[in-house]
């Protein structure tokens, strides 16, 4: 009955409504198990002592390669200080301006709080002159390795000189 249905039928259409039922043959048995097939590959790149692709480690840091990094960790830095700051706000009794009186009786000395002023400015700075960097990229300027290596420093100066601006203020 089954060579006659295969004849009439066709073979394939047989086979996807019978499925593994009509034959068990063609089934070929699982030699290893996926924890198995793990265990192996790893075993062997221990054994072979060579780093996991790409790591860290095999690249050369680079002037744009480290202020992707640092704009990228100065942007969550950033987003992390506002918003413990607006949470501040909403937890803390007072109003700012009694915090505010607090810091300034403390008499902390002018170094010291110039310091932490450009500690602060910092990170605000740089991100927003390498925001403009990747904004001038955007419109498709300065690609060419030598402009990305300029702009790279003009941001850096940039960042320092209007840090050291902000905190004097």
């Amino acid at each position: 009955m089954a060579t006659s249905l295969l004849r009439h039928v066709g073979r394939r259409c047989l086979w996807t409504r019978l499925g593994p039922s009509l034959s068990v043959r063609h089934v070929v048995p699982m030699g290893t198990t996926a924890k198995e097939e793990m265990a192996e590959f790893w075993n062997k790149n221990t054994q072979s002592n060579r780093p996991m692709s790409p790591h860290i480690t095999i690249y050369k840091w680079s002037l744009p390669m480290t202020m992707s990094v640092a704009h990228r960790g100065t942007g969550v830095a950033l987003s992390a200080g506002v918003s413990l700051f607006g949470l501040a706000a909403l937890v803390l009794p007072e109003q700012f301006p009694y915090y505010l009186a607090f810091v300034k009786s403390l008499s902390l000395g002018p170094a010291l709080i110039y310091s932490t002023k450009f500690a602060l400015a910092l990170p605000l700075t740089y991100h927003t002159w390498n925001g403009i960097r990747h904004l001038v990229w955007d419109i498709g300027k300065g690609f060419k390795i030598p402009q990305v290596y300029q702009s790279g420093v003009l941001v850096l100066v940039l960042t320092l000189l209007s840090s050291a601006g902000l905190a004097a203020m």
